[in-house]
Order: C-alpha cells, then sequence, then structure tokens
C-alpha cells in the first residue's frame, strides 16, 4: 500500500502489508501433485494429540542438514537490503506416518551481523496462512541496526500449505477471487454458503490442494511439530521465537507440546487462549467497532466539516451505511473496470483498522464513495487480499480458511447463524442490512473434526519466561487476549498504547529495547511495564 509518511511508517506499513496477507511478490509455489482421493478414517488427528518423540521413526526429519543457498528477497522499495539464503525442511505430512507422504517448508534466513551469534530467531507474520520468508526479510530489514539482528540469525518459514511451501493449499482460481469467492460465513445474509456449496468447497479445495490427507494436516498441531523439527534442522537445543497475531497462537501451541525445547517466546498482538470460537470472534468485532469509531472521531477531529462520516461520531456508523450499503445493488465505479461492492468496501475498512496510520487512506476511500468512486477501498482491499496489480492471488486467505478448518470450532448452521447475528450486533459498521437467514460454516463438510482444542497452553509445566506484547487499542487481537495468553503462560507482559495491530515492527524504541533484553539477554521487563506507540 502506498498511504505512508515517514521512513518509520514506511517500514512499519510495509510490514502491516506482509501481516495483511499482500504478499504477491512471493515466489510461486510448485503446483499440488497427484490428488490423494483415499477417504480419511474417522477421528483423524484429534485435538490434544501428543506429538512424537523424534525416536518414533522420525530421526531422518529430525537428523536432516539444510542446504542453504543464496537468494534474493523482494523488499518495499526504500527497504535496506538484505543478504538472504533459502533452503527446503522435510517434514512427515502425517507424524503418526512418517515413512509416508512427506511435505516441504520453505526456508529463508538472514544471517546474524555479528561474529558471535547465538543461535536462530524464528518468525512468524500471523494469519493463520502468511508466509513466513518474505516476513523473515522483511523483519531484517526494519532491525537492520538492532542488536537482535546482530546475535541471531533470523529465520522465516511458510508453514505446511502456505506460500512457496508444498503441497500448497488452493481452493479458488484467481478469476474467482475476483468475482469474490466466499471465504468466511460473513457477511451472511448477502450470499449465504449452502450445503451444496460447502460440499463443492472442500472438494475443490482437496483437488486443488492436492488430496483429502492435505487438508487433514494443516492444522496448528502439525505446524508446531514442523516446527521443533526445524529447530533441530537449524542447530539449536532450544527454540527462541516471535509470533505475531496468529503466530501467538503457533507460539503457544509449542510451549504447551514441546515445553523444555523453548528458550524465548515472544508473542505479539496476542490471540486469546481461553476465547473458543465464538467468544473470539465477537472479542474482534467489538475490537474492530470500537476502531471503527475512533477512526471517526479522529475524522470528525482533524476534518470537520469535510469529514466523510460526519462531524458526530455516534452517528458515524449510520452514516457509513447510507454510503456503503447501496454497493449491495449497485458497485462503485473503479478505473480497473471491476467496481467496489459492499463485502470489498468492508474488507477495505477492516484493512484500515490494523494501523492508525491507514485511517487516512480510508477516509479518502469514504469521500471518493461519495462521489460514486471506489478505487482507494479497492485498493486496501486488494492489499488485504494480497492481489497484485496484475491481478494474482497468493494463497494466503484460502490457507487461511482450510487452517482453520482444523483449528476452529465446528458450527451447525444454528451456531453459525447466531454467530452472524451477534457479529453484526457487536461490529454494526459491517452490517448491511439485511436479513439473515441462514449461515452456514464453509468447513461443515470436512470429513475430519477440529484438531487444536480449546482452551489451549494452559496449565504449562516447566516452561521458562515468555514475553507477550499487547496493544492496548489493538482492534484484531484485543488487548484483553495478551492479558490472558501471558497469564496462562505464566510469562512477563508488555503492555503498548497504541492503535494498530501488532507492535513488534512499528520502530519503536521502547518496545525494541524490551524485546532485544528478552532475546538476547532473557531479561523480561518489570510487571507493569508500558510502552507508548
Amino acid at each position: 500500500m502506498s498511504y505512508r509518511k515517514t521512513p518509520a511508517v514506511v517500514l512499519g506499513a510495509a510490514a502491516l502489508t506482509l501481516l495483511l496477507g499482500a504478499c504477491a511478490g512471493q515466489p510461486g509455489a510448485a503446483g499440488p501433485g497427484q490428488a490423494d482421493q483415499q477417504p480419511l478414517s474417522p477421528g483423524t488427528g484429534q485435538a490434544g494429540q501428543q506429538p512424537a518423540s523424534p525416536g518414533a521413526g522420525l530421526d531422518r526429519f529430525y537428523g536432516q542438514k539444510l542446504a542453504f543457498k543464496p537468494c534474493e528477497p523482494q523488499l518495499p522499495p526504500g527497504a535496506p537490503a538484505v543478504k538472504a539464503e533459502c533452503a527446503r525442511l522435510k517434514v512427515p505430512l502425517d507424524y503418526r506416518d512418517p515413512q509416508g507422504r512427506q511435505a516441504e517448508i520453505a526456508l529463508l534466513r538472514v544471517p546474524a551481523r555479528g561474529k558471535n551469534p547465538i543461535g536462530s530467531l524464528v518468525l512468524n507474520p500471523g494469519g493463520p496462512g502468511f508466509p513466513g520468508t518474505g516476513h523473515a526479510a522483511l523483519t531484517a530489514a526494519v532491525w537492520a541496526k538492532s542488536p537482535i539482528t546482530e546475535r541471531f540469525d533470523l529465520v522465516g518459514f511458510d508453514p505446511r500449505g502456505v506460500g512457496a511451501s508444498t503441497p500448497a493449499l488452493d481452493c479458488y482460481t484467481d478469476a474467482e477471487r475476483d468475482r469474490g469467492a466466499k471465504l468466511s460465513s460473513i457477511p451472511a445474509g448477502l450470499d449465504d454458503w449452502t450445503r451444496q456449496e460447502t460440499r463443492r468447497l472442500y472438494q475443490q479445495c482437496a483437488k486443488r490442494s492436492g488430496g483429502t490427507r492435505v487438508l487433514a494436516h494443516v492444522g496448528t498441531r502439525d505446524v508446531a511439530r514442523d516446527l521443533d523439527v526445524l529447530r533441530q534442522a537449524l542447530g539449536d537445543d532450544k527454540l527462541s521465537y516471535a509470533g505475531t497475531s496468529y503466530g501467538t497462537r503457533l507460539g503457544a501451541v509449542y510451549a504447551e507440546m514441546f515445553p523444555g525445547k523453548v528458550r524465548a517466546l515472544v508473542l505479539d498482538g496476542a490471540m486469546d487462549p481461553l476465547a473458543g470460537t465464538r467468544e473470539r470472534r465477537l472479542q474482534q468485532a467489538t475490537g474492530m467497532q470500537a476502531a471503527f469509531e475512533r477512526l471517526a472521531a479522529s475524522c470528525a477531529t482533524e476534518h470537520k466539516q469535510a469529514c466523510p462520516l460526519g462531524t458526530d461520531p455516534k452517528r458515524a456508523t449510520k452514516v457509513f451505511h447510507k454510503l456503503v450499503r447501496p454497493l449491495i445493488d449497485r458497485p462503485a465505479r473503479t478505473a480497473d473496470g471491476r467496481g467496489l461492492t459492499f463485502e470489498q468496501a468492508i474488507e477495505g475498512v477492516t484493512a484500515a483498522l490494523y494501523n492508525q496510520a491507514m485511517w487516512p487512506a480510508a477516509i479518502a476511500g469514504f469521500t471518493e464513495v461519495k462521489t460514486g468512486k471506489g478505487d482507494t477501498l479497492l485498493k486496501l482491499r486488494d492489499g488485504y487480499h494480497g492481489r497484485s496489480t496484475g491481478g494474482v492471488y497468493p494463497n494466503s486467505l484460502e490457507a487461511t480458511l482450510a487452517i482453520n478448518c482444523l483449528d476452529e470450532e465446528r458450527h451447525t448452521p444454528q451456531q453459525e447463524t447466531a454467530l452472524n447475528r451477534a457479529w453484526f450486533k457487536a461490529a454494526p459498521f459491517t452490517d448491511h442490512g439485511r436479513p439473515v437467514k441462514e449461515a452456514r460454516d464453509g468447513c461443515e463438510q470436512w470429513p475430519v473434526k477440529p484438531t487444536l482444542g480449546y482452551p489451549y497452553a494452559t496449565g504449562i509445566k516447566g516452561l521458562p519466561d515468555t514475553l507477550t506484547v499487547s496493544v492496548t487499542g489493538d482492534a484484531i487481537t484485543p488487548h484483553e487476549g495478551g492479558v490472558n495468553l501471558a497469564r496462562e503462560l505464566g510469562g512477563s507482559l508488555l503492555a503498548v498504547e497504541g492503535e494498530q495491530h501488532g507492535a513488534l515492527l512499528a520502530g519503536n524504541a521502547c518496545v525494541n529495547d524490551a524485546v532485544a533484553a528478552y532475546l538476547i539477554d532473557l531479561k523480561s521487563p518489570a510487571e507493569g511495564a508500558r510502552c507508548k506507540l
């Protein structure tokens, strides 16, 4: 996205672009192999299943040597160049069948700048479904002068099914994505999934991703096992890790499964381990509405009579509805001829709520919509989806869908319908104003039960101190979740006053110093410590 003001914001916005899935510059993954359409046995991959030990046929994976070779990551204009090297990690598709089919995990490493490295710092940007290879290169650029890059090799990986890893998850063509292919049940009431469509969704995801067994083994518990294989392959006795958003879920699950293998965990923009799917989504909806209202207040203060949401923030949601609800029947004009639909407008606004620095772009987009144009909000939406100017989409949000089918609780139509109604009540700016009759969980035809389980990462024994970084005004993962995660892990909490999702790449000296002290010297911030963006 191009809405940046200062050098610090340039890199912060670039990091946010990756976080939103705008990773069109990532190398394309190889196509899936011949589809494996064998039926799944009941109960495959149940929640709480313990990881297989390295001795249970996994020695060849834990003992592999990585062949890193120089590679050139694509970085945003103006970002410092980094020297990177890439490799691929082999892991079993199913850890209960280590002699069976394998997956390959794409890796990117930026070697430590100093002569006395501590080891590797493994990174995850979130999603689930966002690739970590480009994220590692971008983080190295943002932290170009940080003591962290002096003491650690930064290592990013594309989780199984994601980005350049194989087999790669794929559910829709680019043309289908442009036509608004459904990736969730919201906004229910406009174009709801039918039972037949959810069955077709599973079938086409399986066919395009390499088979039913691929879709059964892309959950967080599988990725946590991959993370432990990666730790060993990198030569680290214990894992040093920094994850943002969904990356906090992955880090917490790794801590639950491998507590004795943890050296340091930085968990930024935390997902709440205590909140089930319904509760977490409503927490997010509430956070998004609060952020939208703060955006509206900022608009009224800075633009006064020119604010497209009006001068009274309490009426901003109603004013917004008058702007965007007509797009349901008549999309706004865009220069590329695609038009801006209601759903795309909501996605564009959602993208802007990730970071206060992007609020001006959303406000400009609202002003455009008043004149019948939708280019700015469509650009924000395209950034959210990672769409390139040539119309090519990464598989990030399709991977999000498939991974969530194994991580989230499966809902009946009655439960999903009730959740959608509750969502619109909690985040009324997203409400299209049409009746919600029957919403369906897109995962309802997945023949394998969810494998994560709720709550997770509780009552862990033998875990060293962890560091949770939580922004007080985070609309996407509200601060309450960070407080809960830090408490459940028995770790430290760094509260950060601000209006954005996550803080690791914000360029804030207070946050940077605290994270560096923790990662390098294992020195945690004092209880009650706070930073301000």
